[in-house]
Formats: C-alpha cells, structure tokens, sequence
C-alpha cells in the first residue's frame, strides 16, 4: 500500500503557474521540510525494527518533498535561461 503524497504537493502543472517570488519561498520551506524528514528516516532506521510499519510513510512524504524540490528547481532554471 503506498501512502498519498503530501496534500500540499505541487503538481507539474501548478509549479508553472507560482510566480518566481511564490517558488522561491515554497522551496525555502521545502527544503526545511526535507531535511526534517531525512532526519526522521535517519532516526527510523536506528530504532528498527520498532517503528517499522512507518518506514513507507516517512520515505514516500521524503520522496515526495524532494521530488517537488527537484521539479521547482527545474522551473526556476528555465524562466532564468529564458
């Protein structure tokens, strides 16, 4: 079973539609995020095997945060080589 992704994520299409100010602060809080929750898949894999049923949960949300870091990222490089 595979966990929603983040309500908050930003599709594809969304990211298109953030202005360059709004991108900008969207990845700030994402990468605070992100680093928060690699730091909490850190902290699961030492207590294993407590804790093990969140395992899919933590990293599917991890992924998910840096899979939107990648695709805004992406963004701010084409509108700055347009």
């Amino acid at each position: 079973m595979t966990p929603d992704p983040a309500p908050e994520a930003v599709r594809r299409e969304d990211a298109a539609e953030l202005d360059p100010e709004a991108a900008r602060k969207r990845l700030r809080r994402l990468n605070s995020r992100a680093s928060q929750l690699k730091l909490d898949l850190h902290d699961l894999s030492e207590e294993l095997p407590l804790g093990w049923e969140s395992i899919l949960d933590v990293a599917q949300r991890t992924y998910d945060a840096y899979a939107e870091i990648a695709l805004l990222e992406g963004q701010a490089e084409k509108e700055t080589s347009a």
